[in-house]
């Protein structure tokens, strides 16, 4: 079983920066696919942003540019760096972690952008 903790959440002012961690425990741990998904106020859950082991990246539109996603493998963390931030990535914050055909989330973390 695989549990991930997630941290960095909090509110910000338009413009700012947060970074969310999502760390990962438990057996099983190896080669994974990892994703930051959001699911904002009356909206439906949306990929953000993904990671494969070996480092290639994928990103929704609404954040090219101002999100990175990485990885430390030797860590067993993933990483989403979130700069300049608008109010309307104010959402709820899911990682996800893909071992093979087994997925686990992420509690979730609040991220809210507002002056």
């Amino acid at each position: 079983q695989v549990q991930l903790v997630e941290s960095g959440g909090g509110l910000v002012q338009p413009g700012g920066s947060l970074r969310l961690s999502c760390a990962a425990s438990g057996s099983g741990l190896g080669i994974d696919v990892g994703s930051w998904h959001r699911q904002g106020p009356g909206k439906q859950r949306e990929l953000v942003a993904s990671i494969t082991p070996g480092g290639n990246t994928n990103y929704a539109d609404s954040v090219k540019g101002r999100f990175t996603i990485s990885r430390d493998n030797a860590k067993n963390t993933m990483y989403l760096q979130m700069n300049s931030l608008k109010p309307e990535d104010t959402a709820v914050y899911y990682c996800k972690r893909l071992y093979g055909s087994r997925a686990y989330w992420g509690q979730g973390t609040q991220v809210t952008v507002s002056s």
